[in-house]
């Protein structure tokens, strides 16, 4: 289906391009809400079908001594239930531990086969800079799952020669049209996505990962304020609330094999 996302900035020409599946990729449980939550309710809303991979178990994660024997599971939950809120059900974890994820060939190799395997028009994950206007935008987990997933893009996912198992296990070489980053630095944001119409939902999201959140009121109001302040950024009408994002062509009109 075609789904309007498209701004004035924007590479990302929705008018033309067929929006059916998105992957997302994050380091831990929460990062995809806090980044695109309103984005993918808007998704799912309009018919898309939207997966997550969250790449650690946020094991190190939270603030209260006694969640520690079940933080990975409550994460688990949390993070179900969230998804839920937004329409998402399909959710895949790698498994790495929490603050250790480096962008090994084996962490690219397990991004290659979901990709592969979901064949997504956009891949969304987290941005491989350091974010210095911001630096909680750029924990070394949120820099190591960009540059993996980036990696992985190109060339390995299109290349049939890369990883040879699994185009052996019938998971063929994919060109993907559109990377999507998230934790961008905001000189790099080149497309805004206007969510005043799921700003509730993508809260809602939010305060579901309640072991993360000492102060949940602070939390609402920096979102709603960052939000409101991306939209002015956009040109959009005064009060609208507006993602960003860093969004890359991957493969398409001005693209040509190997270049």
């Amino acid at each position: 289906m075609a789904f309007d996302v498209s701004s004035s900035k924007s590479p990302f020409n929705a008018s033309t391009e067929r929006v059916e599946r998105v992957l997302c990729f994050t380091a831990h449980p929460d990062d995809i809400d806090f980044g695109a939550a309103g984005t993918i309710a808007a998704w799912t809303a309009a018919g898309v079908q939207v997966s997550y991979c969250i790449m650690t178990d946020g094991d190190a994660g939270g603030f209260d001594p006694v969640d520690r024997e079940r933080i990975i599971e409550l994460r688990a939950e949390e993070q179900r239930h969230a998804a839920s809120l937004v329409g998402v059900q399909d959710i895949h974890y790698l498994h790495e531990r929490d603050g250790y994820l480096e962008p090994t060939h084996e962490v690219i190799r397990r991004v290659v086969e979901l990709i592969r395997r979901i064949r997504p028009q956009i891949v969304l994950t987290m941005h491989p800079e350091r974010n210095w206007d911001r630096i909680q935008k750029s924990h070394p987990d949120h820099l190591a799952a960009g540059e993996a997933v980036t990696r992985a893009i190109y060339p390995a996912v299109e290349n049939p020669f890369a990883y040879p198992e699994l185009a052996e296990a019938g998971l063929e070489a994919y060109k993907l049209p559109w990377l999507w980053f998230i934790s961008s630095p905001g000189s790099l944001e080149n497309h805004f996505v206007d969510v005043t119409d799921h700003v509730d939902s993508k809260l809602a999201a939010i305060r579901i990962h309640a072991s993360q959140h000492p102060d949940v009121a602070h939390m609402e109001r920096v979102v709603r304020n960052n939000l409101i302040a991306n939209g002015g950024r956009a040109g959009f009408p005064e009060g609208r609330s507006a993602e960003a994002f860093h969004v890359v062509a991957v493969n398409g009109n001005s693209t040509i094999a190997g270049f």
